[in-house]
């Protein structure tokens, strides 16, 4: 079962890397040249994070995981070459290194050199060798935020009799929500090493949005405290377009405001320039080119290009679309706009952010659209109510503060593992 396993990788991610450029700096590692940092201290504490989303979670685990063990030597692994970027800025003290793929012999390399004590994957990033060869070797398994959306649910019970045996060993599981403890255990994972413990992409949200942050952004894009902006965040292929015509029909009472998009992928940014020039706007500006030394000369629109910015770029904003959702994507994390206190309006596809969106509509913080005209109404009638728009921002802000802690109790439960 482990050879059927790992014999679809190679082919995997060679197609991956001729077709799209991905991987290439990345492959070498996950096929198993050790990492060449040195590891000191004890216990041995694997995390693995894939990519950005899960990175963020892990950062204030970790950051709790040495508040409690402050002896530990903590690695962080991650599958994309983004959540690599934004581990080393995120992941204070720990060591970041790619995830290995999950080919027997690449695994047990990479197990050898680490040696965990125990080996924590975010967000039901399950691989079947990796964990089958962590139990042998007597590394312990716990699970940290899991989720389980509806189409990743489905997914694995279409082989459940596969991921049965593989859920099986893990030790223990803490949960985001009741929905997805019920989930796992329907995968296979016994009630008693199910807890539900929430976010912990709250802990890291709502402690990252500074000032000094958004003055720094501010100042690097050459927006004038008080101005008027709209951001487009994490778009998908067929919502440029939506923005753009929003944005358009914005223009036609209010000439100033500005425009940011940033597209979900940013091997998409060739495409989204050329929408943005066929569409009639040819005075914006790439954020690589303002990272590089430009400065922006009143253009209107700033394209996104680069990966590591949009949580800042959110504190810019007087209204957020945040993208996924108006496309059958599952939707974004809306988490990242409303800790700097704004509303979010995003599409009615927000299956993989399910609780996030309850969370910010109960607040009255999170808004659904279906189309370019309830967008464009919706923040009208709340650009034309500043008062209003503030105090739903601020609505959601408080619902995030007060969801905080989850990350203290997924680095108690690694704790508690380790101690039995």
């Amino acid at each position: 079962m482990l050879f059927f396993a790992a014999i679809f990788a190679i082919p995997y991610y060679g197609l991956k890397m001729l077709l799209t450029g991905k991987y290439r700096r990345s492959l070498g590692p996950k096929l198993g040249l050790n990492p060449s940092f040195f590891l000191a201290g004890n216990p041995r504490i694997w995390v693995h994070a894939v990519s950005v989303g899960e990175v963020t979670a892990a950062a204030p685990i970790i950051r709790e995981l040495y508040a409690l063990i402050p002896n530990a030597c903590i690695v962080l692994s991650t599958s994309t070459e983004t959540g690599r970027q934004m581990a080393n800025k995120l992941a204070t003290g720990a060591s970041v290194m790619y995830y290995p793929l999950d080919i027997p012999c690449v695994v047990k390399k990479a197990l050898a050199y680490v040696r965990p004590d125990v080996f924590v994957p975010v967000e039901t990033e399950v691989w079947p060798n990796f964990i089958r060869l962590c139990r042998k070797r007597g590394t312990r398994v716990v699970m940290v935020n899991g989720r389980l959306s509806p189409r990743s649910f489905s997914r694995y019970r279409l082989t459940g009799f596969f991921w049965k045996g593989v859920f099986g060993l893990l030790d223990k599981v803490g949960m985001i929500s009741e929905v997805d403890g019920e989930r796992i255990g329907r995968l296979g994972v016994e009630h008693s090493r199910i807890t539900v413990m929430g976010n912990a992409k709250y802990d890291g949200f709502a402690a990252a949005a500074s000032p000094e942050g958004q003055r720094e952004t501010a100042a690097r894009l050459g927006m004038a405290p008080g101005a008027e902006i709209f951001v487009a965040g994490s778009t998908h292929e067929g919502e440029e377009t939506v923005i753009i015509d929003v944005y358009r029909r914005f223009l036609e009472d209010r000439p100033d405001l500005k425009l940011i998009i940033v597209p979900r992928h940013v091997e998409r940014a060739a495409a989204v320039a050329e929408l943005i020039r066929r569409t009639g706007f040819p005075d914006f500006v790439r954020m690589s080119q303002i990272n590089a030394g430009r400065r922006r000369e009143g253009e209107r629109i700033v394209l996104v290009d680069v990966i590591g910015e949009l949580f800042k770029i959110y504190s810019l904003a007087t209204v957020v679309f945040c993208g996924g959702s108006l496309v059958k994507k599952g939707g974004q994390n809306i988490l990242e706009a409303a800790a700097w206190g704004k509303v979010v309006f995003h599409g009615p596809y927000m299956d993989d952010f399910r609780d996030e969106a309850m969370l910010l509509r109960k607040a009255g913080a999170g808004i659904t659209v279906h189309n370019g005209e309830e967008l464009y109404s919706g923040m009208v009638a709340l650009l034309n109510n500043p008062a209003l728009l503030h105090e739903k921002g601020e609505a959601g802000r408080r619902a995030i503060a007060a969801a905080r802690g989850a990350a203290a109790r997924y680095a108690g439960l690694v704790r508690q593992t380790l101690s039995s």
